[in-house]
């Protein structure tokens, strides 16, 4: 590791609190020194740009003042208030330390630093935002803003993915807290990765620190930190059912709920599958692709045709990307009167696999004359139910969409 000098680690300090006095975002949470206000800031913030958070931020704690209030609430309120932020296991595990919160400390939280990092979902980082924000405590809070600007300021050319390379960033962040100041140099070090000291095209001339830089000196400032690359995210063909009700069902689509635990648990979606051989991240051409999904969804218990290709879309999750392609299906009228056959319910299939689907599925449903009853975790909506159900952003996306087509407000 490499040496830094103690005129260095003072320059920094004072001329980084300064900085920020003069120039800090007037950002909703940096009013508070509520400390639950501040974690939920923290959570929401991360991997999500500040601009973004803003207005959740401001919905979530006027529907969830108090810890009670978000512990007490049911989870698909506080899941219909996080939608569009992504990570959706950053709210339950949120919802899950307030319960904590106020099964333990009575609702408060807690100005102990074990008993913060004990709570679910809150690590070392969000440990350390929490006691230096809210509480002073001289801890550190170490995210990728920081690990940016410690890395170039002191030049340090050990990759940040490594454990060693954190620890040796908290421990300098420490050294680094002027006494009684932890609080606004924390917010000061991040303000400064977010304004200028950026991943890319760092400001360096507008910098307030740029005069000891060693990064800069040494003309390390665009390749610093280094950092070991992620695995990319593995390439998921997935074909997507827009199905449009009829009789009854008019002006309403279907969507399934997904299973109670894994990837989106318990969040709503449009019916979607797999497709192609596993491996296989190239598109399926659209009759194939039809009959194929026509077949899963008459395994599933649901009658739909699909008739034409409608659009693509994506979702990228931290491990997995979906390349989407968006079909339009009509739901198939059966029989009034016949009785029910035995569905298949979506909720018990692990991971929407699609045994059962045949080729030729679009003519068996032609020949279809038992009508199949709803399969659970499946119902019809009206743009109305909207407001109440969470959906991922990619199928919030479609299904908005597709209401104001109806109504003709799409610009």
């Amino acid at each position: 590791m490499t040496t830094h000098t103690l005129e260095q680690k003072r320059y920094f300090s004072f001329e980084l609190l300064n900085w920020y006095t003069r120039s800090k975002r007037d950002l909703p949470w940096r009013r508070h020194r509520n400390p639950f206000y501040i974690w939920i800031s923290e959570i929401m913030l991360q991997q999500t740009r500040v601009d973004t958070v803003i207005p959740y931020f401001n919905r979530f704690i006027a529907r969830f003042p108090t810890i009670e209030a978000l512990a007490e609430a049911p989870e698909e309120d506080v899941l219909k208030l996080w939608e569009g932020l992504g990570y959706y296991s950053r709210a339950r595990n949120l919802q899950t330390a307030a319960k904590q919160v106020v099964e333990l400390h009575g609702g408060e939280v807690p100005d102990d630093t074990q008993a913060v990092a004990a709570l679910k979902g809150v690590g070392p980082y969000t440990t350390g935002a929490i006691m230096s924000i809210a509480f002073n405590r001289p801890e550190p809070a170490v995210d990728g803003n920081v690990m940016r600007v410690l890395s170039r300021y002191f030049l340090i050319e050990e990759d940040i993915m490594k454990g060693s390379t954190r620890a040796h960033m908290e421990s300098l962040v420490r050294e680094l807290i002027p006494e009684g100041r932890a609080s606004d140099f924390n917010q000061a070090l991040m303000e400064l990765g977010a304004l200028v000291c950026t991943p890319k095209s760092p400001q360096c001339l507008t910098c307030s620190v740029m005069e000891h830089c060693s990064g800069r000196l040494a003309g390390r400032e665009e390749t610093l930190p280094v950092k070991t690359k992620a695995k990319p995210p593995r390439l998921e063909p997935r074909s997507v059912a827009l199905i449009e009700g009829s009789g009854a069902n008019t002006g309403r689509l279907l969507v399934r709920q997904r299973p109670a635990k894994g990837l989106l648990a318990r969040m709503w979606e449009l019916p979607h599958e797999l497709v192609g051989p596993e491996g296989y991240n190239g598109p399926v051409p659209d009759e194939p692709a039809m009959d194929h999904l026509a077949g899963h969804l008459l395994a599933e218990g649901v009658l739909a045709r699909p008739v034409r290709f409608v659009r693509e879309a994506e979702h990228t999750f931290s491990h997995i990307h979906w390349n989407l392609r968006v079909f339009q299906c009509e739901e198939v009228a059966s029989p009034a009167g016949e009785a029910g056959g035995q569905s298949l319910a979506a909720e018990q299939r692990a991971g929407y696999s699609t045994d059962g689907a045949k080729p030729g599925a679009l003519l068996a449903l032609a020949e279809q004359e038992e009508c199949a009853a709803l399969p659970a975790g499946y119902r019809w909506i009206s743009e109305a139910d909207m407001d109440t159900l969470a959906f991922p952003k990619v199928f919030l996306d479609l299904i908005t969409e597709y209401f104001a087509k109806q109504k003709g407000t799409l610009v």
